[in-house]
């Protein structure tokens, strides 16, 4: 037998070992393995456990005897339920505390469904987390607005707070990536408000509630969601930003040329835009340990007729903005940020949409920095957004802050 034919055979077992892994959280890392990196991130506030006390988490690891997905969501849903039967019990006489704990219980619940719902108790998890978000979205002062937009027979649910006043006002129109969903946007852009600027989030194609996978022209439910921002009366259509990171900065950085005459604005937050999408670097997906875990299963779940390694090595190589032809068209202004040892998107992929696109770019690079930008000293998302993200937004839309 050739040697081509052995290469041919043992990629075809690695690729049957990882569909059979499927009920397994990790290929990479074993318990032991997960229960350290995960203790280390809650310990030090890192993504994706943000939010999370280093004590509850070590709590919910001790009871981890398996790397099964139900006994994951099973264990994190216990915290999560503690802090939604106090919250319930609080809201009457105290609905702020009541909002603090429903907030927190979606905390949990969204771990607990993390980094995708593909498994029962996953969804089930998903569900709880949906539940606590919306109990806690209407407590807030404006209430969350939930909005439904019909988009070819489906819907598209995206989640809408604008500044009181009732005057048009700059938007926000933020879009989640891979393993985040629009409940983290909502929570990233409110405090916006406090400055004047509202914001609409949506799931991305394939994530969440999205009604649509992943697939070259699924920005057209985006721009479907567009539609709608630009009908209200309370948004200041001139002011519109468009914002994307990881997976949702691939989405930014096609609307960024598709809405070219709409958007005020576009940030490009480590989205992958073509080398990302090259066969090497998705076969390289199962060994990637940036990633916590289950880094094959969550891209699976998000692209059209991706079912194994291979069908996604094919599915990925049709999204590259160069292949399709966005690199050649005048773009949005744009900030564009990256680190350059991610090894998720590789900085190549920043540095062509900066020397491409027709149109002058703001870039903000970590040269330590991994997927995000960020690192072990000190810049995490939340410090980026807030020192760089939030800063840039204001200003392309007018606000002056002391």
């Amino acid at each position: 037998m050739g040697a081509r034919n052995i290469s041919r055979i043992a990629l075809t077992m690695l690729v049957v070992a990882l569909t059979v892994a499927s009920t397994a959280v990790s290929q990479e890392r074993t318990l032991d393995e997960l229960k350290v990196e995960t203790q280390a991130r809650a310990n030090r506030g890192a993504f994706p456990l943000e939010g999370l006390k280093p004590d509850e988490v070590r709590e919910a690891l001790g009871r981890l005897k398996s790397l099964d997905r139900d006994e994951w969501a099973a264990s994190w849903s216990i915290v999560g339920d503690r802090y939604m039967d106090k919250a319930r019990s609080e809201l009457s006489a105290s609905p702020a505390d009541a909002d603090h704990d429903f907030l927190e219980a979606w905390r949990y619940y969204n771990f607990a469904r993390w980094p995708v719902e593909t498994s029962p108790g996953k969804k089930k998890a998903y569900e709880h987390a949906l539940e606590a978000y919306l109990a806690h979205g209407r407590l807030l002062d404006p209430p969350l607005e939930v909005v439904h937009i019909p988009f070819e027979g489906k819907e598209i649910v995206g989640y809408l707070q604008m500044p009181k006043g009732g005057k048009p006002a700059p938007i926000v129109f933020a879009i989640n990536g891979l393993d985040s969903r629009k409940e983290e946007m909502a929570e990233k852009f409110r405090p916006m408000l406090d400055y004047g600027v509202g914001y609409f989030a949506c799931d991305a194609p394939g994530t969440g509630q999205a009604p649509i996978k992943s697939a070259p022209g699924a920005e057209r439910m985006l721009t479907k969601a567009l539609d709608y921002v630009f009908q209200r009366a309370d948004v200041d259509k001139k002011k519109v930003v468009i914002y994307g990171g990881s997976l949702g900065g691939y989405w930014s950085a096609v609307l960024a040329a598709t809405e070219y005459d709409r958007a005020s604005a576009v940030i490009e937050w480590s989205g992958p835009l073509h080398e990302t999408f090259q066969r090497a670097m998705v076969m390289n997906v199962p060994h990637n340990r940036e990633y916590l875990f289950d880094y094959l299963p969550a891209l699976l779940n998000v692209y059209e007729n991706a079912t194994d390694l291979e069908t996604l090595a094919e599915a990925r190589a049709a999204m590259s903005i160069k292949t399709r032809g966005f690199l050649d068209k005048p773009m949005a202004p744009m900030l564009v940020i990256g680190g350059v040892l991610d090894t998720q998107v590789p900085i190549s992929d920043t540095d062509l949409i900066l020397h491409n696109g027709q149109t002058p770019k703001d870039a903000w690079i970590n040269p330590q920095g991994g997927h995000m930008g960020r690192d072990l000293k000190g810049w995490s998302d939340a410090r980026i957004f807030r020192t760089v993200v939030m800063p840039w937004i204001l200003d392309k839309v007018g606000i002056k802050t002391k």
